[in-house]
């Protein structure tokens, strides 16, 4: 249905002109003239708002709402009257209104209202199907390898988890995830929120250094009609989205210094403001963010606010290198081959002996998800049964020359973060024909966060296929 609007209302007049204009703004309406006609109603309707008087025959619409409250916890109403005041408003308010309008009643108010009811409606529905659908594929389980640092790391998850379920409120402790590009640190994100006692409420995620700097505070904080140029209407924020859930800053080394500052704000007060808004408004919301950058050198050169950084890091979790897991790249790499072959509708797939080799010898500098990528190219260009260094050109020229001995420190690997990913953008783009769609498929990215990435590396933007 989407946009559907029951009216429960005695004045028959207004009843309908309110439901003559809400049919041309595109709502379907339905009225009824008593509380009790309109719960037999929403029994077969059930609309995403209720408009409820409160000055009805027999029930009032006070009890009305008790009644609605208790067969959809979810429902939307609205309490309407011409009387009562501010005493009746904090009554319906406590009862479960979502809001509140007085009689008469402003129509360019009350088509606000509704917009902003009816998307924030869609917009649970959504993370609902995709908490759904993340929760199966998310857990402390799904951390694979048996390796030291990785057997540590889940074991630390595990104790947190644990600890968090034994609080007495619901102040969950504020996590920090570090670890290079591509070691998964989402998953351990992911995990803390699956895993824990919010696994129920959202999961929402942002990655700072997706967006311009500017865009990033309006996606968080969302914001008030006409905060800006392009702000027609009010527009919640992620914060809101992720009440009573997990907020997930990815990339929070990115954020710049207002949007740490409102963060700082966040974490101590549980308060924020949406841009162009007058007023705080109070969240349940558990912070974990993650980066890849130094943030405690850029704590000391002024980027990062120190007070911040503190505030981040209540608890600090590490996800090692790839390079540093020694046989979780083979078992890593035989689950993607598995997983890869029964997607593509292959047969049973295997290793090469020299493949193996090779595979413990390179330096890893995408980590897994450089390993998953390189995986799936594999299995999309074997012809036969078993995989071989022809298959994967992420080993450079391991095809063609021989393959080095010895510890990648004595062969020179180039260590450093940001040229390591400008060589696999670089790499992506070549592979992908300069196709920013393909390429970030590559990379298991977003297209817009290649792109953000190719802006700031200076790197030119290739053609798109959309």
């Amino acid at each position: 249905m989407g946009r559907a609007v029951l009216i429960i209302d005695d004045e028959e007049t207004l009843a309908r002109n309110l439901a003559v204009y809400l049919g041309r703004q595109d709502y379907e309406v339905q009225v009824a003239g008593s509380a009790e006609q309109g719960l037999a109603v929403y029994a077969e309707f059930r609309p995403d708002v209720i408009l409820l008087d409160h000055n009805l025959p027999g029930m009032t619409g006070l009890q009305a709402l008790e009644k609605l409250r208790s067969i959809d916890a979810q429902a939307q109403v609205v309490m309407m009257t011409g009387f009562g005041g501010t005493e009746l408003a904090v009554s319906a308010m406590k009862a479960g209104a979502a809001d509140y309008l007085a009689k008469p009643l402003v129509l360019s108010e009350l088509k606000l209202l509704l917009e902003r009811l009816v998307n924030r409606n869609r917009l649970e529905s959504t993370v609902n199907y995709y908490n759904r659908r993340d929760a199966e594929s998310s857990g402390i389980e799904r951390i694979l390898g048996q390796s030291a640092p990785i057997v540590a790391l889940r074991q630390k998850i595990a104790a947190l988890v644990e600890s968090e379920r034994q609080l007495a409120d619901n102040e969950a402790p504020v996590v920090l995830i570090q670890g290079e590009t591509g070691t998964g640190k989402e998953l351990v994100a992911r995990a803390l929120h699956f895993d824990g006692k919010r696994a129920k409420m959202p999961f929402v995620e942002l990655n700072c250094g997706a967006l311009p700097a500017q865009l990033v505070e309006a996606e968080l904080f969302g914001y008030e009609r006409g905060a800006f140029t392009d702000a027609r209407q009010r527009k919640a924020g992620l914060v809101e989205t992720a009440e009573g859930g997990t907020l997930f800053l990815d990339e929070i080394g990115e954020a710049d210094a207002s949007t740490q500052v409102k963060l700082l704000k966040l974490l101590e007060d549980r308060r924020f403001r949406r841009l162009g808004g007058l007023r705080d408004q109070q969240v349940n919301v558990r912070i974990v963010s993650a980066t890849h950058r130094p943030i405690e050198q850029m704590v000391k050169s002024g980027q990062f606010r120190a007070d911040l950084y503190y505030r981040l890091r209540i608890v600090e979790l590490k996800v090692p290198p790839l390079r540093e897991r020694g046989a979780d790249i083979l078992a890593l790499a035989r689950h993607y081959l598995q997983w890869q072959a029964q997607r593509y509708r292959k047969g049973p797939l295997s290793l090469g002996p020299d493949v193996e080799s090779a595979m413990l010898r390179h330096s890893w500098p995408g980590n897994v998800r450089e390993l998953r990528n390189a995986i799936e190219q594999a299995v999309l260009l074997c012809q036969g049964s078993v995989v071989g260094l022809r298959e994967l050109a992420f080993l450079g020229t391991a095809s063609t020359e021989p393959v080095h001995d010895g510890d990648p420190r004595e062969i020179g690997v180039d260590l450093n973060l940001e040229r390591a990913e400008k060589q696999l953008i670089v790499e992506a783009m070549v592979r992908a024909r300069d196709n920013v769609t393909q390429a970030a498929r590559l990379l298991g990215v977003s297209r817009d966060t290649l792109r953000y990435r190719l802006e700031r590396l200076q790197l030119r933007p290739g053609a798109d296929d959309t």
